[in-house]
């Protein structure tokens, strides 16, 4: 790879956050040759565009080709855009450049920045590509296309398929932001086993989950190659993009905007599932059919702290209503809610519901003249499931309320005292067995402990005598994803987003179903130790129908039958599978896929060991060229233009292709956010630092200075034009409340009872109010007019939230 010598200039390169999986988004941004932003009278044109996904048992290897040509006298800015599958690593990235390739190359990230670094030094323009979340995952890069000049971009990225729902997924978004004229994908499916339910279903915004609407059907042609083998291409003309530009609502010029699926599934062996084997790796692929599910003690166990006071307590409502009535006749449910204290609902006698106490997780029982602790604490049986209890559980959700802290270290506790409780009285019974299953659910952070301590105790506590899977939903963009994700894991379960938009109670449907249905428990895959090695996760708590589990290893010639072993309704329960040895497959890089991934979950839910793990996976990350979370992207770009002026750089807050109203982070009318992580760059107009977050763009000036790996500042070629007084205003309130970005969306206080403007610009005379944030009479100002204001988080904001003029944000001042 030849470093060029012009200077360097500044490039988009960062993976952000992205809330679908599967999106594929092709751009163009332009500026002037002067390097001032100035819109040229044309943008480039994306000629062809062109997406090939080949799928091998499940692993999918997809192909991005973008092809664009300046077609006028002066150079233009391209900016090639990706949005990855959320579990997908980047395996390869090149760009074709006046017929010379500029190749990326995967290295660990701290010998990544060093290469960056140096390219920089030397006058080349270069590009630094590192993921330290598994949602950050959009690949954005620029570069300057010379007068009648072309430009290609290749990325490959590469991904196993999970399923859901009985079924697999390949979702593929395209948003090129014009009309191409050479559109197409094609997705190449290849199983060992007879492919099911093919179809490509219409296409999808990717906002919103919704009904799919007829009008939107793709025509896609799917050719039955034969019963293992099948391809199916997308290939609208310009007229067929108009027309399905219009149905979504957008501009019929900017193109296609929406989401390509193909959905599939292959034919079910009933017994252990299938292993193939080819050149000394093995991949176990196992999803059983014909098993009755396990009946199960679900624990609900709700947020209900004031920060989920408005829509979110009534999406939460309005989901937990369909939730209960998926429950099964044989199911146990038991309803806690948490806020300042917690309470376990008596769905039989509400009054009689027990009030648990926030200090020391203990409280003075007067009529019994009793110190009540955790332990002798008289709590409510869990309800058998039936119309009844459904009706009365129903009836206990819609009467509550969101008020107070989040005390989320009593609400576990309870949940996990009541799985005891339950099991001790089924022993005691001779009852049937239930699968206990913990649904957390919440929008912020801990108030009763830190997230690392809450961590520890409660995965100490859930121990033997309890042992439930937590399963973490994080509501909103206040939630401690990072904790979560790491409480989840540690407790046999996992964590997902629910973002805070109009269909998050489907959201909250949608996830429980995916729990709704366990098939066994204890699941463990044993194989010879003497001739299978290097074997992924072979100890799953639970399996769960619709879904798959795949263990991989390195195997020798002589691979003898594994087993399966498992509890079902009826008890222990051991499989065998069907062993089969495939030429045609990826079972190399299935195994180091899966492998690094392990290794990083691990990481993420143990102590002690991160170090070794890190190493382990970048061993692998950098062996089969995946960009992970501990390996970077290296590209050394051409560039023969000047510089971009830096002020002028960070007044770019929209996105051409987008939509023309979308922001940086607005992935198909989805939030997604830019999360201040080490080692990512973000966008001009972009902050992760001081809250800023959720896909929202940063004031202009605003600078991420503490990001680590931030990219340095361009050449500046001329006088850096002033600063808008209102825009460094919000700058600072910005800083000085690290939650406002959270709630600020094109210029609008979000508030749980409707948006309201901040004022930068207005003078509005003072109005009494009754609670200042020293909680004694005081006066309605503007937000930059409390200088005494003390608001640490979003929810004391809304406590003392008042409303000017009917259309003005405030806060209750003291005088």
């Amino acid at each position: 790879m030849e470093p060029p010598t012009a200077k360097a200039f500044l490039i988009l390169v960062a993976y952000l956050a992205a809330a679908v999986n599967g999106a594929l988004v092709v751009s163009t941004e332009k500026h002037d040759k002067e390097g001032k932003g100035t819109p040229t009278t044309s943008i480039p044109e994306i000629y062809q565009m062109r997406i090939t996904s080949n799928i091998r048992n499940r692993f999918a290897h997809t192909t991005v080709t973008s092809r664009v040509r300046n077609s006028v006298d002066k150079p233009q800015e391209a900016v090639f855009s990706v949005v990855l599958p959320e579990a997908a690593y980047i395996s390869g990235f090149v760009m074709e450049i006046d017929g010379k390739n500029y190749t990326a190359y995967v290295k660990e990230k701290e010998e990544a920045k060093r290469v960056y670094e140096q390219a920089v030094a030397s006058g080349a323009g270069a590009a630094h590509v590192a993921v330290s979340a598994r949602d950050s995952n959009r690949f954005v890069v620029s570069v300057n296309i010379e007068p009648e000049s072309k430009a290609v971009f290749y990325l490959t990225y590469e991904q196993l398929l999970g399923r859901k729902d009985s079924r697999y997924e390949q979702i593929i978004n395209i948003h090129p932001g014009q009309a191409v004229k050479d559109l197409s994908v094609e997705v190449v499916i290849a199983e060992s086993r007879k492919i099911t339910d093919l179809k490509a279903p219409p296409l999808r915004s990717g906002n919103e989950i919704g009904t799919d609407k007829p009008e939107l059907d793709p025509r896609a042609d799917i050719e039955i190659v034969n019963d293992t083998a099948a391809v199916v291409t997308f290939s609208p003309n310009v007229e067929r993009q108009k027309e399905l530009a219009h149905v979504f609502g957008t501009k019929e010029e900017e193109g296609l905007s929406g989401q390509f699926v193909v959905q599939y599934d292959v034919e079910r062996d009933p017994s252990g599932g299938e292993v193939l084997i080819q050149d000394g790796y093995f991949v176990h692929f196992f999803a059983p059919k014909d098993l009755e599910p396990l009946p199960k003690h679900v624990v609900f166990v709700l947020d209900t702290s004031g920060s989920m006071w408005g829509q979110k307590i009534q999406q939460l409502i309005q989901a937990m209503h369909s939730i209960v009535d998926q429950l099964h006749e044989t199911d146990l449910i038991s309803l806690v809610e948490f806020s300042s204290n917690t309470k376990v609902w008596d769905l039989n006698n509400p009054e009689k519901s027990t009030w648990y106490p926030r200090s020391h997780r203990m409280y003075y029982d007067h009529d019994v003249n009793t110190l009540v602790t955790l332990d002798n604490a008289t709590f409510p049986d869990a309800f058998p499931v039936n119309a009844e209890i459904i009706s009365k559980a129903k009836l206990a959700v819609s009467s509550m309320n969101a008020d107070g802290t989040t005390a989320m270290y009593g609400g576990l506790q309870v949940a996990l005292r009541l799985v005891e409780l339950e099991r001790k009285r089924q022993d005691e019974a001779n009852d049937v067995k239930r699968q206990p299953i913990i649904i957390f659910l919440t929008d912020g952070e801990p108030t009763d402990a830190s997230p690392n301590d809450l961590t520890t105790k409660i995965t100490e506590f859930n121990s033997e005598a309890r042992r439930a899977p937590i399963f973490a939903l994080s509501f909103g963009d206040g939630a401690d994803r990072e904790f979560l994700q790491k409480l989840s894991s540690r407790n046999s379960g996992f964590s997902k987003r629910i973002y805070e938009a109009g269909d998050a109670s489907l959201q909250l449907e949608d996830f429980y179903r995916l729990v709704s249905s366990p098939l066994l428990s204890d699941v463990k895959f044993k194989y010879e130790s003497t001739t299978a090695t290097n074997v992924t996760k072979t100890v799953f708590p639970i399996y769960f129908g619709g879904s798959e589990i795949v263990v991989a290893g390195i195997c020798t010639a002589r691979f003898p039958m594994p087993t399966i072993e498992g509890l079902g309704i009826r008890g222990p329960i051991t499989l065998k599978p069907i062993v089969t040895t495939t030429t045609t497959s990826y079972m190399e890089r299935i195994w180091a896929y899966l492998s690094i991934r392990q290794l990083l979950e691990k990481k993420e839910a143990t102590e002690g060991d991160e170090n070794q793990l890190k190493m382990e996976a970048l061993d692998l990350a950098l062996k089969y060229n995946f960009v992970t979370p501990v390996s970077s992207l290296v590209v050394v770009k051409p560039n023969d233009t000047q510089a971009v002026d830096a002020e002028e750089a960070k007044r770019r807050p929209t996105f051409s292709g987008f939509g023309g109203t979308a922001h940086y982070g607005m992935q198909a009318g989805v939030p997604i956010g830019l999360p201040g992580l080490p080692g990512i760059a973000g966008p001009p107009g972009f902050g992760s630092h001081y809250g800023m977050s959720a896909g929202r763009p940063g004031p202009p000036g605003y600078r991420h200075d503490t990001l680590p790996l931030a990219l340095p500042e361009p050449i500046s070629i001329g006088p850096s034009p002033s600063l808008d007084p209102s825009e460094v205003l919000l700058s600072s309130l910005l800083q000085t409340f690290s939650w406002l970005a959270n709630i600020l969306q094109d210029g609008m206080v979000k508030t749980p009872i409707g948006s309201y403007k901040l004022g930068l610009n207005e003078t509005i005379p003072y109005v009494a109010c009754p609670k200042a944030t020293n909680n004694q009479p005081g006066q309605c100002k503007l937000l930059h007019n409390c200088h005494q204001a003390v608001l640490p988080t979003v929810t004391d904001f809304y406590d003392h939230f008042c409303v000017l003029k009917n259309e003005f944000a405030g806060v209750c001042c003291p005088t």
